[in-house]
């Protein structure tokens, strides 16, 4: 029963402090399954109406929709799981936000501190085995230390490099009561990243190196969405006339038809773009960490350039790749420190949306869109319907659906991995930031279905659609349940080819063809939808991709297509294990796509 003291805070129990101390922290959506650990954590929610919860049907699904939250929304996302099993199943969620920075508090019941270490029923070290997985973890067995807890979680999750954080809470502090103050329970301020100043060694030497530079490219990262540093990225561009080139997980920051923008890089990026970082001669790269499927083989990885890196975590900085000058802290505040001292009349003219004069000479891009040639020969806009439905078709057609519709601001693509993810990547071009919700560094199959619940409830008013190929979408398919009891309407494309594609795709190209263990029998996705009591529909004709794709989209309702697309195909180009950036295989010259695309 709730109390109140002498100095008016009310003295709640340890399940009602972590609910007023989430309502607190302005959460109004979360993601679980309850379990007898977390029975009184429940049991206290039907006390705080302003936050919804969202019964999941697997622990992973409810991390991956913590996770889609956050991406889709730029706030923390939280999931909860009871002790054992429960929790354990948040492990893979956690490792996805981790590597890809996102900040999500998990939180999970723990047996009583009474029986802690006495291999209880459900009990594991949930701490000890998400060590490597989190920014942070608690385990708390009182139930005033609560509320600081969850509040220093937040603030850890959100600050510097985002991540997320568990908090392993037992369930005799979830039973015992405290006097809650939420104001008293707040941690110490963040210790700011020092700011740079335009004075400092570092700053010089960067400015330096970008006024030297003939052929400087931007590598552009997930960090710039992280920093909301999406202006002063495109005022360093315009004003000094850089092309950038752009990671997986950056895409929408900078607008796909800004005329710098270059595309994506790396093992699967476009040709002319690892040309041009492997010809330049300077790299800026902003809020992005050199992963191997950016650089290919570090050893001949842009052998002629200097690389400025600007980035708040200082254990990136020389991890990968080596690098002449770093400046580390916030990207935003580091450019806002920067490009002053650049151009400050140009700067000025970018950040208030006017593109700015060109003071650098056009050569450098000139040379760079010559390079193009018959490189984007895949552009498929043009291509003829030959009878073959090819997963390119779809991801375009899906795109230029939005785009017809006036939709493109307002759609968001949650892909699985695999082929279909590097497709999207390829295919659908993103004009803003947080449009892309994807499992960049851990690559997680079967985060595409829950990742876009959660990216549906940050966003109810955008088009969310999920693409997922039918080995991922099988993993998580039971969370179609969930988009049925919530009433979510969510279009769903199952990029269907019989294979685990990428899988199909490497052993094509590297064992001979042996696909063994590849092939996937699957399930009829239609009936499957309509046993969950959604609309479904097969598509295998492209001509019938857009009507099929309005009727979803327009139908206020979960729909969920089936594409049968043709079985072996592939994404190019790619980069083998081991080989240089600008090393590309490209498709090969039987491919019926590309004797297509040339004949037309």
């Amino acid at each position: 029963m709730t109390s109140t003291n002498n100095n008016q805070h009310p003295t709640l129990t340890g399940a009602e402090i972590l609910w007023a101390s989430l309502a607190g922290e302005g959460t109004t959506t979360v993601f679980g399954y309850p379990g007898g650990a977390i029975l009184p954590i429940y049991d206290a929610l039907r006390k705080f109406p302003t936050i919804h919860h969202i019964l999941v049907r697997h622990e992973q699904g409810a991390s991956h929709m913590a996770d889609g939250y956050a991406r889709a929304s730029g706030k923390v996302g939280v999931c909860m799981a009871t002790s054992g099993p429960g929790a354990t199943n948040l492990v893979t969620g956690l490792a996805t936000a981790m590597l890809d920075s996102i900040p999500m508090v998990a939180i999970t019941g723990q047996v009583s501190s009474k029986v802690l270490g006495s291999d209880a029923f459900q009990e594991v070290d949930i701490t000890g085995i998400t060590l490597p997985v989190t920014k942070h973890n608690f385990l708390v067995t009182r139930a005033e230390d609560i509320a600081p807890t969850i509040r220093e979680a937040f603030q850890i999750a959100r600050s510097g490099r985002p991540g997320p954080v568990l908090v392993d809470i037992t369930k005799d502090a979830q039973q015992a009561t405290a006097v809650y103050d939420f104001d008293a329970a707040a941690p110490a301020p963040a210790r700011p990243h020092p700011m740079l100043k335009a004075s400092s060694q570092s700053m010089r030497e960067a400015i330096e190196l970008i006024k030297q530079s003939k052929k400087p490219v931007i590598l552009a990262g997930h960090g710039i969405v992280e920093s909301g540093a999406e202006r002063e990225v495109l005022a360093l561009a315009e004003s000094l006339q850089i092309p950038i080139a752009t990671t997986l997980l950056g895409l929408g920051c900078i607008p796909a038809a800004h005329p710098l923008q270059l595309g994506m890089m790396g093992m699967h990026g476009e040709s002319w773009v690892n040309n041009a970082i492997q010809e330049a001669d300077l790299l800026l790269a902003l809020g992005m960490r050199f992963d191997d499927r950016v650089t290919g083989n570090l050893a001949s990885y842009s052998p002629s350039s200097k690389k400025i890196h600007i980035d708040i975590d200082p254990s990136e900085i020389n991890k990968n790749v080596r690098v002449d000058v770093a400046l580390i802290g916030d990207l935003k505040q580091v450019l806002q420190v920067l490009l002053p001292q650049l151009s400050p009349l140009s700067y000025r003219s970018a950040a208030e949306g006017s593109a700015s004069s060109n003071p650098r000479e056009s050569s450098w891009i000139s040379e760079i869109n010559a390079s193009k040639g018959n490189a984007a020969v895949r552009d498929i806009i043009n291509l003829p319907d030959n009878g073959h439905l090819y997963a390119a078709h779809v991801i375009h057609d899906i795109w230029q659906e939005a785009k017809a519709a006036g939709r493109l601001e307002q759609t968001i693509i949650v892909t699985d991995v695999g082929q279909h993810q590097m497709w999207e990547a390829q295919y659908f071009k993103h004009e803003s930031p947080r449009s892309l919700v994807t499992s960049g560094g851990l690559g997680t199959m079967g985060f595409a279905l829950p990742a876009a619940i959660g990216a549906k409830f940050a966003c109810p008013e955008k088009d969310v659609w999920v693409v997922a190929g039918d080995g991922g979408f099988q993993m998580t398919a039971s969370e179609l349940s969930t988009i049925q009891q919530e009433g979510l309407a969510i279009n769903i494309a199952v990029i269907n080819n019989g294979f685990l594609g990428m899988v199909r795709q490497w052993q094509e190209t590297f064992y001979d063809k042996n696909y063994s263990a590849s092939p996937i029998l699957s399930p009829d996705f239609v009936m499957l939808a309509a046993a969950h009591g959604m609309a479904g529909s097969n598509v295998s004709k492209r001509t019938d991709v857009i009507p099929t794709v309005t009727k979803a989209r327009t139908s206020g309702k979960p729909h969920l297509i089936n594409f049968s697309v043709e079985k072996e195909d592939g994404v190019y180009p790619m980069i083998a294990p081991g080989a240089a950036l600008h090393e590309m295989v490209r498709r090969p010259k039987h491919d019926p796509l590309l004797e297509t695309a040339e004949d037309a």
